[in-house]
């Protein structure tokens, strides 16, 4: 693409002026271009010279209803474009099954941003990264291809990227800048530089896929980290590249590092962060206004772009927010808060209004009104009741999929399942000690024991909690709970199973013959059909708790909330069908779950909440919905977790 931009920019313009005969209604043809001027060190925006601040909103972290509110205050604050990744597990949820409507209507995502000023930076993978599950992979290329390396020339994984962006690009084409729509950029891959297998062939080839449906109607990029170790391999021939960085980094160092492999064009950086995300078991990250504003307003002097990665963060509802590995497995939390300029209820921040201050330094600041704080419920107590033990044969039958005995253990790939849970069971042979020593060397991620349903402790992927004493008996059915915490979305590990992913010994006694019962929870429906028990039964946990509520009489309006489950300790919860996704009180830093208004029900209907509760209740079984979020503390003392 470079080399294209830089050949039109030497093309003679020839500007033929002509008058119409009177009889002849004169006719204007307008050329929608957007391209780098390399030889200027710009943008160029239908001839005249142009450059962004954008702020990062995915779609699939906030609900259709919204998407308009969170576009426009984008917009409120001085920003001239959208940037949103595609998150290819969503649309693609099973091999040639597509999906791009309702939630996950993008065209429609992609209509509105044009309606509210904006433009769009598109960065359709196929890997992002994002916090999310899988780095945004659908799972079952790992069902269909264990062996598969990602990111690569495998031909297995190309041909699935190919049938994938065919389906996508299809759509996106007449959304593209030169044939009317609004997407001015579109990456190639995501900080390619980042990743082990620095595949120039399969980058060349994916930048020729894209090529081919993008042509000149909009440009294409790629970002990577400001080292020249990153963009050693992250730079694409014939690819625009931009650099990331974040705030209190020497700008220019940076910048001089994206000029070491792109001596022309604009400079830009299309991930400046101004927040940073969190995982379970540790301190809420946050990011100070003052040193945001300073590191913004630097890039901004030396004429730069840029995009604000995350401007709004929102949720990870469901399963879907991932983990990442330093030293060890560390899973993210549902809450994708970010510390950013709107919080995750979408309301303006301190940083919000800075940030804005800033960019109207450069740029022309709209006419629009400023965004307020909203109003939230403060709906209170609601009693839970419990229903079922998951355990219970009669759950196995409504909410799990079909067995499968195998001699060993499968994961959850193997048994075709993405998210959720599954249950592995097996019965205790008669060569056992007293205590007996559970090893389970290699494990996806975090696993209850059971004895004939009675838990007797915790496996940890995160706390490399392998082994488990127990007192066992004969013929006694041991089962353990598997879950899957999240994929790894960044690094080297992205090819991420879960389940029991090595044999099990019991006194170094090999166990065989498991019978596997999936819990992937994409729908509940089952657990309507099933009556609460009273207060005094005691269930065997984990197990499904139930409450009903009413929204006030006097206000028909469903505000937006948060689920307190203070004293809870572990589980998933559901509103009115919903997964709003995992809470980890005891774990922290998130004790509140993010409830849009939009998953409610005005009075007189009735309001449903579910949790799976994995390890322990309060004695009175309550929980509350409070009009602030609880995100936690931004410093950090271990539990036991």
């Amino acid at each position: 693409m470079r080399s294209q931009c830089l050949l039109l920019s030497l093309l003679p313009v020839c500007v033929v002026v002509w008058t119409a005969p009177p009889e002849v209604e004169s006719q204007t043809v307008t050329t929608r271009e957007f391209r780098v001027d390399y030889e200027n060190d710009q943008f160029l925006l239908d001839g005249e010279s142009f450059r962004y601040v954008s702020g990062s909103l995915h779609y699939f972290r906030v609900p259709r209803v919204y998407w308009r509110d969170r576009l426009r205050k984008l917009r409120a604050a001085g920003l001239n474009a959208v940037c949103t990744y595609v998150e290819w597990s969503q649309h693609e949820p099973s091999p040639g099954v597509y999906n791009f409507t309702g939630e996950l209507d993008i065209i429609h995502f992609f209509q509105l941003a044009q309606e509210e000023g904006l433009h769009v930076i598109l960065r359709p993978g196929p890997y992002i990264c994002a916090e999310r599950e899988m780095g945004g992979f659908p799972p079952w290329l790992l069902t269909l291809h264990p062996e598969m390396i990602l990111r690569s020339s495998d031909s297995n994984y190309q041909a699935h990227v190919q049938s994938w962006l065919n389906s996508l690009m299809t759509l996106v084409q007449p959304q593209l800048y030169g044939n009317g729509g609004p997407i001015i950029l579109v990456q190639v891959e995501n900080e390619y530089g980042s990743y082990f297998a620095c595949d120039y062939d399969h980058t060349s080839w994916l930048r020729d896929q894209f090529s081919s449906y993008v042509g000149m109607d909009a440009v294409l990029f790629t970002t990577d980290g400001a080292g020249d170790g990153y963009l050693q391999c992250g730079k694409i021939d014939g690819v625009f590249a931009t650099v990331d960085f974040g705030s209190g980094t020497n700008v220019s160092a940076a910048f001089h590092a994206m000029r070491n492999h792109q001596a022309h064009g604009p400079l830009v950086n299309n991930e400046f962060y101004p927040g940073w995300l969190s995982h379970w078991d540790e301190a809420y990250q946050t990011v100070g206004t003052n040193q945001v504003t300073k590191t913004l307003d630097e890039i901004l002097a030396t004429n730069a772009s840029v995009n604000l990665y995350m401007f709004f963060g929102g949720t990870n509802f469901g399963f879907m927010s991932g983990a990442n590995y330093g030293s060890k497995y560390e899973p993210q939390l549902t809450s994708y808060d970010y510390d950013a300029p709107l919080t995750e209820a979408g309301d303006p921040t301190d940083k919000y209004f800075a940030i804005r201050e800033v960019v109207g330094r450069y740029l022309p600041l709209p006419d629009l009104a400023l965004p307020e704080i909203t109003a939230k419920g403060e709906y209170g107590v609601v009693h839970m009741f419990p229903v079922v033990s998951l355990l219970d044969d009669e759950v196995k039958s409504g909410l799990g999929t079909p067995t499968v005995i195998e001699t060993y253990p499968l994961t959850f790939e193997a048994l075709g399942q993405s998210y959720g849970f599954v249950l592995y069971e097996t019965m205790v042979p008669s060569d056992t000690g007293d205590p007996s020593l559970l090893d389970v060397n290699t494990i996806g991620d975090r696993a209850l024991v059971f004895l004939d349903k009675v838990q007797k402790g915790v496996l940890s992927r995160s706390r490399n909690i392998t082994t488990l004493s127990l007192i066992t008996k004969v013929n006694q059915t041991l089962q353990i709970l598997v879950e899957n915490q999240g994929r790894i979305n960044y690094g080297s590990r992205i090819n991420d199973t879960k389940g029991l992913l090595s044999n099990v010994t019991l006194d170094d006694s090999e166990l065989t013959q498991w019978t596997m019962t999936g819990f992937p929870l994409s729908s509940i429906s089952w657990l309507q059909e099933q009556n609460t028990k009273n207060l005094s039964e005691t269930l065997l946990l984990p197990a499904f708790y139930r409450g009903e509520f009413q929204l006030p009489e006097n206000n028909n309006l469903t505000l937006d909330t948060y689920l307190d489950p203070t004293g809870w300790d572990k589980g998933v919860a559901f509103i009115n069908g919903y997964n709003l996704g995992r809470y980890w009180p005891r774990a922290g830093p998130q004790v509140t779950l993010y409830v849009p208004g939009s998953f409610l029900h005005p009075y007189p209907e009735t309001n449903t909440i579910v949790l799976l509760e994995l390890e322990g209740t309060p004695n009175n079984l309550q929980v509350k919905f409070v009009s602030k979020p609880n995100l936690g503390s931004t410093s950090y003392s271990a539990q036991n977790v």
